[in-house]
């Protein structure tokens, strides 16, 4: 009898295991089109200024997608719970796709500036519809075999956007950094269409609006803040000020409104676990340092150490590739012990000291020491990246299963944002101090923005006093990173490790794995 029921069991495994392979690849071009397009685009803006104009608007193009994205990650999140994931992902695509054809199709800036906020729109499900659909394929305990493909997707697009986007612009024009969207978008569409098979859900629970809008109110707000203080306004004026104070009273009426809401945008209980809060902490921090280091050592590198801006994507390269590789060895080494509390402690730490290496950069540091200290940032983050969602999509039931992902995607996100902005603020203050200091008013520089072209103008001495002044402005920026770093560390300590769901004690009969989809 145990013979009998086993054999199915192993035939209903395999089935699932070949589902997964099936399903995995349109599931990485979702992801790979949210995570490619503001690189892709980005590197075509000047084109795109260049016909349309409107350079005054230039930053909405932007803004307006990362606005969009950010508002309606958890709103997608929660809908995916509500009423079944696989049509929730399928809308967001579509919508994307939608915001993408426009995009390409814009006659002037202000209508790309809002076809830009369609796409966000539809943006905002496709990393959260991801990573709760694995969720739901994927037992916890055997979700660390594919998170090295997750993150090999996230270095692909850090490396390949500013190349593809260039290459697209000079040699099929800027409308196609949009449309390249729509083939790929098509094929996850119909393989996702054909292949994928989750439960469909009726919910009757009302959706809760209004503690929807005040948490858009306070994304949107945080987003504005960090994206305009210290650049389009003062940190100290009164629109930044105004905001800052309206995204914490909307926030506050969120938090009031979810406590009564029979069914809220997001649960109060899930930040009760442990586990769940913690990862949201160093999911926070860890956008926060990752996408300042992104932001910072190409202009290093590229200001002291007179590298290429054409090929930007490829300075990141030993921290991409060392990410990449330890999150596959993490991943493997979950699956096959069942514990994972060691990976945050070890990233956090390896966080801590890769920032603090790169904070003592300065004009004569080789290309080899920074590419070895990005490595160990690079194995940090590596450790940190996917194992974060896993922990704390381990911490909650399936019903919460989408709220839980876009949660830790919304917090990934805040932290990025938070981390430009506040690194950014510090060193730019820190280049200004200097070059006033070394080179007085005469350098009739503002900030750090100087590409190649513009430093090799300079005389010797101005650019030797910028190239100073960028090394002790890095040296702040990632000096404060480390420190943020040692947040992370302290969390991370105080994981509880809790048993993977999908062990060895849960066959493939239990009521877990039941509910798993099949492609067959």
């Amino acid at each position: 009898m145990e013979a009998t029921a086993g054999k199915p069991a192993a035939v209903d495994q395999a089935a699932r295991t070949r589902s997964v392979r099936v399903v995995l690849l349109p599931l990485m071009i979702a992801m790979l089109l949210s995570m490619l397009d503001t690189m892709i685009v980005g590197t075509a803006m000047p084109t795109i200024v260049g016909e349309l104009g409107g350079m005054e608007h230039l930053s909405w193009v932007v803004t307006a997608y990362t606005l969009a994205t950010a508002a309606s990650t958890p709103i997608w999140g929660k809908l995916g719970d509500m009423y079944g994931r696989k049509g929730t992902f399928l809308a967001a695509i579509v919508i994307f796709l939608i915001g993408s054809a426009l995009s390409g199709m814009a006659q002037d800036m202000g209508q790309l500036i809002g076809f830009r906020a369609v796409q966000g729109l539809g943006a905002g499900g496709l990393m959260v519809g991801v990573m709760a659909i694995m969720g739901e394929l994927i037992p916890p305990r055997e979700r660390g075999r594919y998170q090295g493909m997750i993150t090999s997707v996230m270095a692909l697009a850090m490396i390949g956007g500013p190349l593809v986007g260039g290459t697209i612009t000079d040699h099929l024009g800027w409308r196609w950094s949009f449309y390249i969207n729509l083939p790929l978008g098509a094929i996850a569409l119909a393989v996702i269409s054909a292949v994928l098979h989750l439960p469909h859900k009726r919910s009757r629970s009302s959706v809760d609006y209004l503690g929807a809008a005040l948490l858009t109110v306070g994304i949107t707000s945080i987003v504005l803040v960090t994206t305009w203080g210290g650049t389009e306004y003062a940190w100290g004026s009164a629109t930044i000020t105004g905001l800052i104070a309206l995204a914490a009273a909307a926030l506050a009426a969120f938090l009031y409104v979810e406590t009564k809401a029979a069914d809220p945008v997001v649960p109060p209980h899930i930040f009760r676990t442990r586990n769940f809060a913690l990862m949201s902490v160093i999911g926070f921090l860890t956008g926060f340092v990752m996408f300042g280091a992104v932001l910072f050592l190409p202009l290093f590198q590229q200001s002291v150490q007179g590298a290429s801006a054409t090929n930007s994507g490829l300075l990141l390269l030993p921290m991409l590739v060392s990410m990449m590789l330890v999150s596959l060895i993490a991943g493997r080494a979950t699956s096959s012990s069942g514990r994972y509390k060691i990976f945050p402690i070890a990233g956090s730490a390896l966080m801590i000291a890769g920032l603090f290496l790169l904070a003592q950069m300065d004009t004569g540091t080789s290309r080899l020491t920074s590419g070895l200290s990005m490595a160990v940032l690079g194995a940090g983050t590596g450790f940190l990246m996917q194992i974060v969602m896993l922990i704390a999509q381990n911490s909650v039931g399936m019903a919460d299963m989408g709220v839980a992902s876009s949660s830790i995607t919304l917090f990934r996100t805040l932290g990025s944002s938070f981390g430009v902005a506040i690194m950014g603020a510090i060193f730019n203050h820190r280049v200004q101090n200097v070059m006033a200091e070394r080179a007085g008013n005469s350098a009739g520089l503002h900030g750090a923005q100087l590409d190649a072209a513009s430093l090799a103008k300079l005389d010797a001495s101005t650019r030797a006093a910028y190239q100073y002044a960028v090394s002790a402005g890095t040296h702040s920026a990632f000096l404060l990173g480390s420190a943020v770093a040692v947040i992370a560390f302290l969390a991370a300590l105080c994981i509880k490790e809790v048993p993977l769901r999908g062990g060895a004690g849960e066959g493939a009969g239990t009521g877990r794995t039941r509910r798993t989809a099949s492609a067959v």
